[in-house]
Protein backbone atom coordinates (compact mmCIF):
# COMPACT_ATOMS: atom_id res chain seq x y z
CA UNK A 1 0.00 0.00 0.00
CA UNK A 2 1.57 3.63 -0.67
CA UNK A 3 1.21 6.38 1.02
CA UNK A 4 1.62 10.12 1.22
CA UNK A 5 1.62 11.90 4.02
CA UNK A 6 -1.48 14.60 4.65
CA UNK A 7 -0.97 17.22 7.24
CA UNK A 8 -4.30 18.31 6.85
CA UNK A 9 -6.18 15.42 9.18
CA UNK A 10 -9.47 15.65 10.84
CA UNK A 11 -9.77 13.74 14.11
CA UNK A 12 -12.54 11.11 13.42
CA UNK A 13 -15.40 10.89 15.48
CA UNK A 14 -16.83 14.50 14.97
CA UNK A 15 -19.56 15.34 12.41
CA UNK A 16 -17.23 16.63 9.28
CA UNK A 17 -18.15 20.37 8.68
CA UNK A 18 -19.46 20.78 4.95
CA UNK A 19 -16.69 21.34 3.48
CA UNK A 20 -14.70 18.42 4.39
CA UNK A 21 -13.04 16.21 1.60
CA UNK A 22 -12.98 13.58 4.17
CA UNK A 23 -17.14 13.28 3.77
CA UNK A 24 -18.32 10.66 1.62
CA UNK A 25 -21.81 10.85 0.04
CA UNK A 26 -23.95 8.43 -0.61
CA UNK A 27 -26.25 8.64 -3.44
CA UNK A 28 -28.88 9.26 -3.70
CA UNK A 29 -29.31 9.90 -0.03
CA UNK A 30 -27.95 13.19 0.01
CA UNK A 31 -30.06 14.76 -3.41
CA UNK A 32 -33.45 13.03 -2.16
CA UNK A 33 -32.62 15.19 1.31
CA UNK A 34 -31.59 18.41 -0.73
CA UNK A 35 -35.09 18.27 -2.86
CA UNK A 36 -37.49 16.99 0.01
CA UNK A 37 -36.03 19.69 2.08
CA UNK A 38 -37.43 22.28 0.14
CA UNK A 39 -40.91 21.06 -0.18
CA UNK A 40 -43.42 23.11 1.81
CA UNK A 41 -44.56 20.62 4.95
CA UNK A 42 -41.90 18.39 4.27
CA UNK A 43 -40.80 15.71 6.79
CA UNK A 44 -37.30 13.48 6.54
CA UNK A 45 -36.43 10.92 8.69
CA UNK A 46 -32.69 9.74 8.94
CA UNK A 47 -31.71 6.75 10.59
CA UNK A 48 -28.70 5.33 11.00
CA UNK A 49 -26.79 3.76 14.13
CA UNK A 50 -24.27 5.26 16.13
CA UNK A 51 -21.47 7.08 14.30
CA UNK A 52 -22.81 6.66 10.63
CA UNK A 53 -22.77 9.87 9.62
CA UNK A 54 -26.19 11.37 10.95
CA UNK A 55 -25.10 14.22 12.11
CA UNK A 56 -22.61 15.10 9.51
CA UNK A 57 -25.43 14.47 6.62
CA UNK A 58 -27.16 17.05 9.07
CA UNK A 59 -24.31 19.99 8.79
CA UNK A 60 -25.10 19.35 5.35
CA UNK A 61 -28.77 19.94 5.48
CA UNK A 62 -28.16 22.66 7.76
CA UNK A 63 -26.52 24.82 5.22
CA UNK A 64 -28.51 23.71 2.48
CA UNK A 65 -31.54 25.00 4.38
CA UNK A 66 -29.44 28.54 4.85
CA UNK A 67 -28.91 28.43 0.88
CA UNK A 68 -32.30 28.45 0.44
CA UNK A 69 -32.24 31.53 2.71
CA UNK A 70 -34.66 29.21 5.06
CA UNK A 71 -34.51 29.81 8.83
CA UNK A 72 -33.27 26.60 10.70
CA UNK A 73 -33.44 25.73 14.41
CA UNK A 74 -31.34 22.35 15.60
CA UNK A 75 -32.91 20.43 19.07
CA UNK A 76 -30.30 17.79 19.87
CA UNK A 77 -31.75 15.26 22.99
CA UNK A 78 -28.95 14.44 24.25
CA UNK A 79 -28.58 18.09 26.01
CA UNK A 80 -31.64 17.82 27.67
CA UNK A 81 -31.61 17.19 31.34
CA UNK A 82 -33.17 14.41 32.45
CA UNK A 83 -35.93 16.62 34.45
CA UNK A 84 -36.91 17.65 31.59
CA UNK A 85 -38.54 14.14 30.53
CA UNK A 86 -40.11 13.88 33.87
CA UNK A 87 -43.76 15.62 32.63
CA UNK A 88 -45.16 16.50 29.21
CA UNK A 89 -45.37 20.15 30.23
CA UNK A 90 -41.78 21.16 31.31
CA UNK A 91 -40.62 19.31 28.06
CA UNK A 92 -42.89 21.30 25.37
CA UNK A 93 -41.98 24.33 27.20
CA UNK A 94 -38.41 23.51 27.01
CA UNK A 95 -38.84 22.59 22.82
CA UNK A 96 -40.53 26.08 22.47
CA UNK A 97 -38.04 27.78 24.58
CA UNK A 98 -34.94 26.65 22.72
CA UNK A 99 -36.94 27.14 19.06
CA UNK A 100 -37.85 30.55 20.19
CA UNK A 101 -34.18 31.16 20.99
CA UNK A 102 -32.08 30.05 18.26
CA UNK A 103 -34.55 32.22 16.15
CA UNK A 104 -33.98 35.09 18.44
CA UNK A 105 -37.47 35.79 19.25
CA UNK A 106 -38.78 37.81 22.01
CA UNK A 107 -39.82 34.36 24.59
CA UNK A 108 -43.72 34.85 24.49
CA UNK A 109 -45.09 31.71 25.98
CA UNK A 110 -47.22 32.91 28.62
CA UNK A 111 -49.39 34.51 25.76
CA UNK A 112 -49.61 31.12 24.44
CA UNK A 113 -49.52 28.71 27.21
CA UNK A 114 -52.75 27.27 28.29
CA UNK A 115 -53.16 24.40 30.80
CA UNK A 116 -56.69 24.12 30.32
CA UNK A 117 -56.19 22.95 26.38
CA UNK A 118 -52.87 20.91 27.77
CA UNK A 119 -48.90 20.90 26.87
CA UNK A 120 -49.52 19.30 23.44
CA UNK A 121 -52.21 21.66 21.95
CA UNK A 122 -50.11 24.91 23.68
CA UNK A 123 -46.98 23.73 22.17
CA UNK A 124 -49.00 23.84 18.36
CA UNK A 125 -50.75 26.95 19.37
CA UNK A 126 -47.45 28.69 19.90
CA UNK A 127 -45.66 27.27 16.66
CA UNK A 128 -48.91 28.39 14.75
CA UNK A 129 -49.57 31.60 16.31
CA UNK A 130 -46.41 33.33 16.97
CA UNK A 131 -42.94 31.04 15.75
CA UNK A 132 -44.21 30.46 12.08
CA UNK A 133 -45.75 34.10 11.44
CA UNK A 134 -42.88 35.92 13.07
CA UNK A 135 -40.17 34.71 11.12
CA UNK A 136 -41.71 35.08 7.60
CA UNK A 137 -40.29 32.59 5.66
CA UNK A 138 -39.72 28.39 5.76
CA UNK A 139 -38.07 27.25 9.15
CA UNK A 140 -36.53 23.69 9.00
CA UNK A 141 -36.61 21.84 12.49
CA UNK A 142 -34.07 19.63 12.99
CA UNK A 143 -34.58 16.64 16.11
CA UNK A 144 -31.42 15.23 16.50
CA UNK A 145 -30.86 11.58 18.45
CA UNK A 146 -34.66 11.45 19.04
CA UNK A 147 -34.34 7.79 19.84
CA UNK A 148 -33.37 9.25 23.59
CA UNK A 149 -36.95 10.24 23.81
CA UNK A 150 -38.19 6.18 23.41
CA UNK A 151 -36.79 5.81 26.58
CA UNK A 152 -39.30 8.07 27.62
CA UNK A 153 -42.72 6.49 26.48
CA UNK A 154 -44.90 9.37 28.56
CA UNK A 155 -43.46 11.49 26.16
CA UNK A 156 -42.93 9.87 23.56
CA UNK A 157 -46.18 9.06 23.03
CA UNK A 158 -47.09 12.96 23.40
CA UNK A 159 -44.32 14.03 21.07
CA UNK A 160 -44.31 11.41 18.77
CA UNK A 161 -48.17 11.87 17.20
CA UNK A 162 -47.46 15.64 17.31
CA UNK A 163 -44.76 15.48 14.57
CA UNK A 164 -47.32 13.47 12.48
CA UNK A 165 -50.24 16.38 13.25
CA UNK A 166 -47.78 19.01 12.12
CA UNK A 167 -46.44 17.18 8.98
CA UNK A 168 -50.60 16.79 7.92
CA UNK A 169 -51.54 20.42 8.89
CA UNK A 170 -49.36 21.19 5.34
CA UNK A 171 -51.86 19.42 3.88
CA UNK A 172 -54.57 22.09 4.55
CA UNK A 173 -53.02 25.42 6.59
CA UNK A 174 -50.82 27.65 4.58
CA UNK A 175 -48.75 28.66 7.83
CA UNK A 176 -47.68 24.93 8.71
CA UNK A 177 -46.39 24.63 5.10
CA UNK A 178 -43.75 26.82 6.26
CA UNK A 179 -42.24 23.63 8.89
CA UNK A 180 -39.86 21.44 7.69
CA UNK A 181 -38.79 18.94 9.56
CA UNK A 182 -35.84 16.85 9.71
CA UNK A 183 -36.05 13.75 12.46
CA UNK A 184 -32.71 11.94 13.02
CA UNK A 185 -32.95 8.41 14.79
CA UNK A 186 -29.91 5.49 15.67
CA UNK A 187 -32.87 2.85 16.14
CA UNK A 188 -36.12 1.65 15.34
CA UNK A 189 -39.04 3.21 17.20
CA UNK A 190 -40.05 0.74 20.02
CA UNK A 191 -42.72 2.71 21.74
CA UNK A 192 -46.33 1.33 21.08
CA UNK A 193 -48.20 4.02 18.49
CA UNK A 194 -51.16 4.46 16.44
CA UNK A 195 -50.63 3.52 13.05
CA UNK A 196 -52.30 7.13 12.40
CA UNK A 197 -50.32 8.91 14.52
CA UNK A 198 -46.59 7.64 14.05
CA UNK A 199 -44.38 10.19 12.15
CA UNK A 200 -42.35 7.17 11.02
CA UNK A 201 -44.46 5.99 8.40
CA UNK A 202 -44.65 9.53 7.02
CA UNK A 203 -42.38 11.45 4.66
CA UNK A 204 -38.83 10.81 3.09
CA UNK A 205 -36.94 8.10 5.05
CA UNK A 206 -33.34 7.89 4.78
CA UNK A 207 -31.46 4.90 6.31
CA UNK A 208 -27.68 5.73 6.17
CA UNK A 209 -26.01 2.43 4.83
CA UNK A 210 -22.82 0.92 5.19
CA UNK A 211 -19.69 2.11 2.88
CA UNK A 212 -19.26 0.00 0.01
CA UNK A 213 -15.90 -1.52 -1.74
CA UNK A 214 -16.08 2.36 -4.13
CA UNK A 215 -16.73 4.33 -0.77
CA UNK A 216 -13.87 3.08 0.82
CA UNK A 217 -11.46 3.63 -2.17
CA UNK A 218 -12.95 7.40 -2.40
CA UNK A 219 -12.15 8.21 1.28
CA UNK A 220 -8.89 6.21 1.07
CA UNK A 221 -7.93 8.61 -1.76
CA UNK A 222 -8.88 11.92 0.21
CA UNK A 223 -6.65 9.90 2.79
CA UNK A 224 -4.29 10.14 -0.07
CA UNK A 225 -3.78 6.66 0.65
CA UNK A 226 -3.64 4.00 -2.06
CA UNK A 227 -4.63 0.13 -0.94
CA UNK A 228 -5.09 -2.84 -2.29
CA UNK A 229 -8.06 -4.64 -3.90
CA UNK A 230 -7.54 -7.47 -0.99
CA UNK A 231 -6.88 -4.87 1.30
CA UNK A 232 -10.16 -2.88 1.25
CA UNK A 233 -11.66 -6.31 0.97
CA UNK A 234 -10.38 -7.48 4.34
CA UNK A 235 -10.95 -4.08 5.60
CA UNK A 236 -14.60 -3.86 4.91
CA UNK A 237 -15.39 -7.75 6.24
CA UNK A 238 -13.28 -6.22 9.52
CA UNK A 239 -15.66 -2.86 10.03
CA UNK A 240 -18.69 -3.65 8.10
CA UNK A 241 -18.54 -0.71 5.92
CA UNK A 242 -18.88 1.44 9.33
CA UNK A 243 -17.81 4.93 8.24
CA UNK A 244 -15.89 5.61 11.90
CA UNK A 245 -14.40 2.39 12.01
CA UNK A 246 -12.59 2.91 8.67
CA UNK A 247 -12.09 6.74 8.82
CA UNK A 248 -10.33 5.58 11.99
CA UNK A 249 -8.37 3.53 10.08
CA UNK A 250 -7.11 5.49 7.90
CA UNK A 251 -6.65 8.52 9.75
CA UNK A 252 -4.14 6.33 11.84
CA UNK A 253 -2.37 5.48 8.66
CA UNK A 254 -1.35 8.76 7.97
CA UNK A 255 -1.03 10.38 11.32
CA UNK A 256 0.76 7.65 13.40
CA UNK A 257 2.47 5.48 9.64
CA UNK A 258 1.08 2.45 11.00
CA UNK A 259 0.42 -0.02 8.23
CA UNK A 260 -2.75 -1.75 7.02
CA UNK A 261 -1.24 -5.33 8.52
CA UNK A 262 -0.54 -4.06 11.90
CA UNK A 263 -4.41 -2.46 12.36
CA UNK A 264 -5.59 -5.50 10.58
CA UNK A 265 -3.91 -7.68 13.35
CA UNK A 266 -4.42 -6.10 16.54
CA UNK A 267 -7.74 -4.55 15.99
CA UNK A 268 -9.94 -6.52 18.79
CA UNK A 269 -6.72 -6.02 20.95
CA UNK A 270 -7.07 -3.40 23.87
CA UNK A 271 -4.10 -1.48 23.01
CA UNK A 272 -4.92 -1.76 18.85
CA UNK A 273 -6.59 1.61 17.11
CA UNK A 274 -9.94 0.50 18.31
CA UNK A 275 -9.64 -0.20 21.57
CA UNK A 276 -10.75 3.25 23.22
CA UNK A 277 -13.98 2.31 20.61
CA UNK A 278 -14.08 -0.93 22.11
CA UNK A 279 -13.91 -0.49 25.47
CA UNK A 280 -16.46 2.94 25.39
CA UNK A 281 -19.07 -0.24 23.51
CA UNK A 282 -18.06 -2.94 26.71
CA UNK A 283 -19.08 -0.08 29.26
CA UNK A 284 -22.06 0.62 27.25
CA UNK A 285 -22.87 -2.81 27.33
CA UNK A 286 -22.05 -3.40 31.02
CA UNK A 287 -24.82 -1.09 32.27
CA UNK A 288 -27.81 -4.04 31.41
CA UNK A 289 -26.71 -7.56 32.03
CA UNK A 290 -29.56 -8.96 29.44
CA UNK A 291 -27.72 -6.10 26.59
CA UNK A 292 -24.76 -8.71 27.08
CA UNK A 293 -26.37 -11.89 27.29
CA UNK A 294 -28.40 -11.16 24.02
CA UNK A 295 -25.21 -9.68 22.03
CA UNK A 296 -23.37 -13.12 23.36
CA UNK A 297 -26.42 -14.74 21.76
CA UNK A 298 -26.17 -12.89 18.25
CA UNK A 299 -22.35 -14.06 18.72
CA UNK A 300 -22.96 -17.82 18.74
CA UNK A 301 -24.49 -17.77 15.00
CA UNK A 302 -23.27 -16.42 11.66
CA UNK A 303 -27.15 -16.03 10.36
CA UNK A 304 -29.56 -13.85 11.73
CA UNK A 305 -31.02 -14.94 15.23
CA UNK A 306 -34.36 -13.50 16.93
CA UNK A 307 -33.88 -11.39 20.18
CA UNK A 308 -35.99 -9.67 22.50
CA UNK A 309 -37.27 -6.87 20.34
CA UNK A 310 -36.60 -3.73 23.05
CA UNK A 311 -32.37 -5.75 22.85
CA UNK A 312 -32.10 -5.87 19.63
CA UNK A 313 -32.98 -2.18 19.12
CA UNK A 314 -30.57 -0.70 21.49
CA UNK A 315 -27.91 -3.09 20.18
CA UNK A 316 -28.54 -1.97 16.67
CA UNK A 317 -28.21 1.89 17.77
CA UNK A 318 -24.98 1.04 19.18
CA UNK A 319 -24.02 -0.12 15.74
CA UNK A 320 -23.40 -3.77 16.95
CA UNK A 321 -25.95 -5.46 15.34
CA UNK A 322 -27.56 -5.15 12.09
CA UNK A 323 -31.19 -5.66 11.64
CA UNK A 324 -33.72 -7.57 8.86
CA UNK A 325 -36.95 -7.17 10.58
CA UNK A 326 -37.34 -8.84 13.68
CA UNK A 327 -33.94 -10.43 13.02
CA UNK A 328 -30.40 -9.37 13.64
CA UNK A 329 -26.77 -10.26 13.59
CA UNK A 330 -23.18 -9.45 14.62
CA UNK A 331 -22.67 -6.49 12.26
CA UNK A 332 -18.71 -7.14 11.80
CA UNK A 333 -16.01 -9.22 12.49
CA UNK A 334 -14.34 -6.65 14.70
CA UNK A 335 -16.87 -7.11 16.99
CA UNK A 336 -16.86 -10.72 16.88
CA UNK A 337 -13.57 -10.85 17.73
CA UNK A 338 -13.76 -8.26 20.88
CA UNK A 339 -16.41 -10.67 21.98
CA UNK A 340 -14.56 -13.81 21.59
CA UNK A 341 -11.34 -12.46 23.05
CA UNK A 342 -13.36 -10.58 25.45
CA UNK A 343 -13.31 -11.54 29.66
CA UNK A 344 -15.28 -8.46 30.36
CA UNK A 345 -18.88 -9.46 28.71
CA UNK A 346 -18.88 -12.15 31.44
CA UNK A 347 -22.02 -12.27 33.98
CA UNK A 348 -20.57 -10.98 37.41
CA UNK A 349 -22.90 -9.85 40.54
CA UNK A 350 -24.19 -6.33 40.61
CA UNK A 351 -21.16 -5.12 43.25
CA UNK A 352 -18.60 -6.71 40.71
CA UNK A 353 -19.93 -5.19 37.67
CA UNK A 354 -20.57 -1.42 39.20
CA UNK A 355 -17.12 -1.95 40.33
CA UNK A 356 -15.50 -2.71 37.43
CA UNK A 357 -17.59 -0.28 34.81
CA UNK A 358 -16.38 2.67 37.60
CA UNK A 359 -12.81 1.45 36.97
CA UNK A 360 -13.58 1.48 33.64
CA UNK A 361 -15.44 4.65 32.73
CA UNK A 362 -12.35 6.16 35.20
CA UNK A 363 -9.53 4.83 32.77
CA UNK A 364 -11.19 5.41 29.87
CA UNK A 365 -12.36 9.23 30.85
CA UNK A 366 -8.07 9.79 31.51
CA UNK A 367 -6.81 7.83 28.40
CA UNK A 368 -9.74 9.72 26.37
CA UNK A 369 -9.55 13.39 27.80
CA UNK A 370 -6.06 14.26 30.01
CA UNK A 371 -2.75 14.65 29.53
CA UNK A 372 -0.80 12.15 31.81
CA UNK A 373 1.62 15.08 32.66
CA UNK A 374 0.32 18.43 32.65
CA UNK A 375 -3.59 16.58 34.09
CA UNK A 376 -5.10 19.43 31.22
CA UNK A 377 -7.02 18.58 28.74
CA UNK A 378 -4.96 16.43 25.67
CA UNK A 379 -5.05 17.30 22.14
CA UNK A 380 -7.37 14.52 20.74
CA UNK A 381 -9.89 16.13 23.48
CA UNK A 382 -9.23 19.94 22.33
CA UNK A 383 -9.70 18.86 18.63
CA UNK A 384 -13.01 17.37 19.63
CA UNK A 385 -14.81 19.60 21.92
CA UNK A 386 -13.53 22.88 19.37
CA UNK A 387 -15.59 21.13 17.04
CA UNK A 388 -18.29 20.42 19.21
CA UNK A 389 -18.98 23.93 20.71
CA UNK A 390 -17.89 25.72 17.18
CA UNK A 391 -21.35 23.54 15.62
CA UNK A 392 -23.21 24.19 18.90
CA UNK A 393 -22.32 28.21 18.96
CA UNK A 394 -23.31 28.10 15.35
CA UNK A 395 -26.62 26.98 15.90
CA UNK A 396 -26.84 29.65 19.32
CA UNK A 397 -25.12 32.87 16.42
CA UNK A 398 -22.65 33.05 19.88
CA UNK A 399 -18.83 33.74 19.53
CA UNK A 400 -15.46 31.60 19.69
CA UNK A 401 -12.53 32.65 21.43
CA UNK A 402 -9.28 30.49 20.84
CA UNK A 403 -5.99 31.49 23.05
CA UNK A 404 -2.30 30.00 21.90
CA UNK A 405 0.16 29.73 24.60
CA UNK A 406 3.58 29.32 24.36
CA UNK A 407 6.16 29.29 27.25
CA UNK A 408 9.03 31.60 26.23
CA UNK A 409 12.49 29.77 25.36
CA UNK A 410 11.34 26.62 26.92
CA UNK A 411 13.84 23.99 25.28
CA UNK A 412 16.60 26.08 26.76
CA UNK A 413 15.27 25.53 30.21
CA UNK A 414 14.53 22.13 29.29
CA UNK A 415 17.99 21.52 28.27
CA UNK A 416 19.66 23.38 31.13
CA UNK A 417 17.33 22.45 33.82
CA UNK A 418 17.17 19.21 32.63
CA UNK A 419 13.80 16.96 31.99
CA UNK A 420 12.39 16.54 35.26
CA UNK A 421 12.27 19.83 35.87
CA UNK A 422 10.70 21.08 32.47
CA UNK A 423 8.19 18.41 33.30
CA UNK A 424 7.90 20.33 37.08
CA UNK A 425 7.93 23.76 35.01
CA UNK A 426 5.20 22.23 32.53
CA UNK A 427 3.28 21.05 35.53
CA UNK A 428 3.20 24.40 37.72
CA UNK A 429 2.69 26.60 34.23
CA UNK A 430 -0.73 24.58 33.48
CA UNK A 431 -1.88 24.51 36.78
CA UNK A 432 -1.89 28.27 36.72
CA UNK A 433 -3.47 28.18 33.67
CA UNK A 434 -6.22 25.98 34.52
CA UNK A 435 -6.57 28.39 38.03
CA UNK A 436 -7.12 31.60 35.86
CA UNK A 437 -10.39 30.13 34.20
CA UNK A 438 -13.50 31.04 35.56
CA UNK A 439 -16.40 29.50 33.72
CA UNK A 440 -16.94 25.83 33.78
CA UNK A 441 -16.93 25.62 29.92
CA UNK A 442 -13.27 26.88 29.23
CA UNK A 443 -11.27 24.46 28.72
CA UNK A 444 -7.29 24.49 28.80
CA UNK A 445 -5.98 21.98 26.53
CA UNK A 446 -1.45 20.70 26.37
CA UNK A 447 -1.82 21.42 22.63
CA UNK A 448 1.93 20.23 22.25
CA UNK A 449 5.24 20.15 23.90
CA UNK A 450 5.51 23.80 25.50
CA UNK A 451 2.82 24.69 24.20
CA UNK A 452 -1.46 25.44 25.44
CA UNK A 453 -5.10 26.49 24.32
CA UNK A 454 -7.34 27.61 25.50
CA UNK A 455 -10.74 27.36 24.66
CA UNK A 456 -13.83 30.15 25.51
CA UNK A 457 -16.85 29.89 23.75
CA UNK A 458 -19.44 32.62 24.06
CA UNK A 459 -16.46 35.07 24.13
CA UNK A 460 -15.35 38.22 21.59
CA UNK A 461 -12.34 39.33 21.50
CA UNK A 462 -12.12 41.78 24.15
CA UNK A 463 -12.67 39.19 26.60
CA UNK A 464 -10.40 36.53 25.24
CA UNK A 465 -7.90 39.37 25.57
CA UNK A 466 -8.59 39.64 29.17
CA UNK A 467 -8.46 35.94 30.24
CA UNK A 468 -5.13 35.92 28.04
CA UNK A 469 -3.48 38.70 30.22
CA UNK A 470 -4.44 37.55 33.30
CA UNK A 471 -2.78 34.25 32.21
CA UNK A 472 0.08 35.52 31.23
CA UNK A 473 0.42 37.55 34.79
CA UNK A 474 -0.21 34.48 36.65
CA UNK A 475 2.61 32.56 35.17
CA UNK A 476 5.10 35.19 35.67
CA UNK A 477 3.72 35.60 39.43
CA UNK A 478 4.83 31.44 39.83
CA UNK A 479 8.71 33.52 39.44
CA UNK A 480 10.20 29.99 38.20
CA UNK A 481 14.02 30.81 37.45
CA UNK A 482 15.65 31.02 33.84
CA UNK A 483 18.66 30.35 32.91
CA UNK A 484 18.58 33.55 30.97
CA UNK A 485 22.51 34.29 31.89
CA UNK A 486 23.63 31.74 29.35
CA UNK A 487 22.30 33.68 26.21
CA UNK A 488 22.09 37.46 27.21
CA UNK A 489 19.48 39.63 28.94
CA UNK A 490 17.13 39.49 26.26
CA UNK A 491 15.48 36.67 27.78
CA UNK A 492 13.48 36.76 31.00
CA UNK A 493 14.90 35.98 34.30
CA UNK A 494 11.89 34.13 34.81
CA UNK A 495 9.73 31.61 32.77
CA UNK A 496 7.26 34.01 30.54
CA UNK A 497 4.48 33.01 28.25
CA UNK A 498 3.65 34.35 24.78
CA UNK A 499 0.31 34.46 23.82
CA UNK A 500 -2.04 34.55 20.43
CA UNK A 501 -5.69 35.74 20.66
CA UNK A 502 -8.47 35.00 18.07
CA UNK A 503 -12.35 35.45 18.21
CA UNK A 504 -14.73 34.52 15.80
CA UNK A 505 -18.25 34.10 14.62
CA UNK A 506 -18.91 30.59 13.67
CA UNK A 507 -20.87 30.49 10.09
CA UNK A 508 -21.19 27.44 8.19
CA UNK A 509 -19.07 28.66 5.21
CA UNK A 510 -16.01 28.57 7.91
CA UNK A 511 -14.90 26.07 10.45
CA UNK A 512 -12.25 26.02 13.43
CA UNK A 513 -9.32 25.45 11.21
CA UNK A 514 -9.24 29.25 10.45
CA UNK A 515 -9.75 30.40 13.75
CA UNK A 516 -6.60 27.88 14.94
CA UNK A 517 -4.96 29.82 12.23
CA UNK A 518 -5.48 33.08 13.38
CA UNK A 519 -4.60 32.73 16.64
CA UNK A 520 -1.55 30.66 15.75
CA UNK A 521 -0.46 34.02 13.75
CA UNK A 522 -1.35 35.90 16.54
CA UNK A 523 0.95 33.74 18.72
CA UNK A 524 3.98 34.24 15.98
CA UNK A 525 3.80 38.04 16.45
CA UNK A 526 3.94 37.57 20.06
CA UNK A 527 7.15 35.90 19.44
CA UNK A 528 8.64 37.71 17.14
CA UNK A 529 7.88 41.29 18.80
CA UNK A 530 9.80 40.65 22.05
CA UNK A 531 7.87 37.78 23.33
CA UNK A 532 6.33 37.66 27.31
CA UNK A 533 3.27 39.41 25.89
CA UNK A 534 -0.20 39.17 24.11
CA UNK A 535 -1.28 39.94 20.33
CA UNK A 536 -5.13 39.86 18.81
CA UNK A 537 -4.81 38.55 15.92
CA UNK A 538 -5.38 40.91 13.02
CA UNK A 539 -7.55 38.48 10.83
CA UNK A 540 -10.20 37.68 13.12
CA UNK A 541 -11.37 39.83 15.75
CA UNK A 542 -14.93 39.45 16.95
CA UNK A 543 -16.62 42.06 19.28
CA UNK A 544 -20.05 42.33 20.53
Amino acid sequence: MRLIVDTMLETPGAPLPPDSRFYIGRPPIEAQAYVEISKPGSLIRVRGSKRMGKSSLMLRLIEQAIALEYQTVTIDFREADAVIFEQPHKFFRWLCTLVTRQLKLPLQLDHYWDEGVGSKVSCTLYLEGYILPQINCPLVLFLNEVSRIFEYPAIAKEFLPLLRFWYEQARQATVWQQLRQVVLHSTEIYVALNLHQSPFNVGLSLQLPPFTYNQVMELAEQYKIFPKTAEVEVLLALTGGQPYLIQLAFYHICDRHLSLKTILETAASPHGIYGEHLQSQTIALQQNPDLIRAFQLANTSDDWVVLEPLLAYQLDSMGLVTMNGIQCRVSCQLYRQYCNQSHHLVSQSSEQQIARLEEENQRLQALATIDALTNVANRRYFDKCLREEWWRLLRDGSPIALILADIDYFKLYNDTQGHQAGDRCLQRVASAMQSTLKRSADLVARYGGEEFAIILPNTDAMGAMQVAESIRNTVRALAIAHPATQVGSQISPIITMSLGVASMLPHAHNEPSQLIQAADEALYCSKTQGRDRVTLSSILAFKF
